[in-house]
């Protein structure tokens, strides 16, 4: 049986709900896989609305972020938000990744994988500062997967191109980007932090702790797998929107989604040697375990702020950098309504019938469930 690929990750989840609704599933990909489920369903309530000849419900939705339908929205409104509130500036890319070897640590560690964005913009901002003597913008992108859904954890980086000289109050617009000693300070400060929570003994795995260790020393000395990539000049428009794609979205957009049978998941997998897209086959369980692998922890953020941007730093001095560059300080979006959010971002009108009466709000409504005796 084949399904329509609008659906076919609900449905996905359907058919391998014995798999992964288990006690033993991670409690977060139990809830967001439930959450997706029930997404726009009666399971979860909703609004009555009402013209003079018409009655209509809108369903809520789960407002999961690994839910590719709630995640649009709160998508678009983050991308304003960060257009508008990032300087007019230069800006850089830069992306850390690590070997292979380390990624199933991570995987079993997820303690540790959250500490990796703070780990790069602690890289990017020492060096900055001993090199200039500055303070710059850094906003860090995690991510866990590759094209192929293979868990590859490395992270996303924009930083600006200037940094402000506190000591001075000025800005110094060009900074010029090492990106082997960027790469050594990177491979050193993941190194010593998984060193530092294997001599804690809060680092999980099957292996001894001699084993960890030849296995830590091997990938530290395996200078080619620790690349670094470098784009000097990047705009925050071009960044924010790559970004955007990965907040609030599922590893994999549902155009890549191509078939699923009672058997077999068919998807596009992104082949990064031959750079093109291949047709991929799993079975649906093996595609729920690799998907499954990439729902974050509770209360762990997609994207994460430091130095310049930082909540803290932001909150007090942001008028003040404005001000040293020169520029406006751009007020923050307002949020659309619902109504007028789905007008905006894909030019249907919710509240509008059949004959093009207006609807108004009459009720909320939940499903009620009768107790088993």
């Amino acid at each position: 049986m084949i399904h329509h690929r609008l659906n076919i990750l609900k449905q996905i989840l359907e058919v391998t709900h014995d798999i992964w609704d288990r006690p033993e599933t991670r409690p977060e990909v139990r809830e967001n896989f439930t959450k997706m489920l029930d997404c726009r369903t009666p399971a979860l309530g909703w609004e009555v609305y009402a013209s003079a000849t018409e009655e209509k419900r809108c369903y809520h939705t789960c407002k999961s972020r690994f839910c590719p339908s709630c995640g649009y929205r709160a998508t678009l409104l983050w991308l304003q938000e960060q257009e508008a509130a990032l300087p007019e500036i230069n800006y850089a890319g830069i992306v850390f990744t690590m070997p292979r070897s380390l990624w199933l640590i991570f995987q079993r560690n997820r303690h540790l994988l959250h500490d990796l964005p703070a780990l790069g913009a602690g890289v990017i901002q020492d060096w900055v500062r001993l090199r200039y003597g500055v303070r710059v913008l850094i906003l860090v992108v995690p991510h866990t997967f590759g094209g192929d859904l293979k868990f590859n954890c490395h992270l996303h980086i924009l930083v600006s191109g200037g940094g402000l000289q506190e000591s001075e109050g000025r800005w110094i617009p060009q900074l010029d980007f090492n990106k082997g000693a960027l790469m050594r300070m990177w491979r050193y400060a993941v190194i010593t932090h998984l060193r530092g929570a294997l001599d804690a003994q809060i680092l999980k795995s099957d292996l001894n702790s001699q084993e960890l260790k030849q296995i830590l020393k091997d990938a530290y000395e395996r200078h080619p797998y620790w690349i670094t990539y470098l784009d000097e000049v990047v705009s925050k428009a071009h960044f924010v929107r790559y970004a955007a794609r990965y907040i609030r979205r599922p590893p994999i957009a549902s155009r890549r989604l191509l078939r699923l049978t009672d058997r077999v998941v068919e998807f596009l997998a992104k082949d990064t040697k031959k750079r093109q897209s291949v047709p991929t086959l799993f079975s649906p369980g093996a595609f729920l375990a690799r998907l499954a692998q990439h729902v974050p922890a509770r209360y762990r953020h997609a994207i994460r702020y430091f130095g310049l941007l930082a909540p803290r730093t932001k909150g007090q001095n942001w008028k003040a950098l404005f001000a040293v560059l020169g520029q406006q300080l751009q007020p923050r979006p307002l949020r659309l309504s619902w109504r007028n959010s789905l007008r905006k971002c894909f030019g249907i009108d919710p509240l509008i019938d059949s004959h093009g009466q207006l609807m108004h709000w009459v009720r909320r409504e939940k499903l009620v469930t009768q107790a088993v005796r």
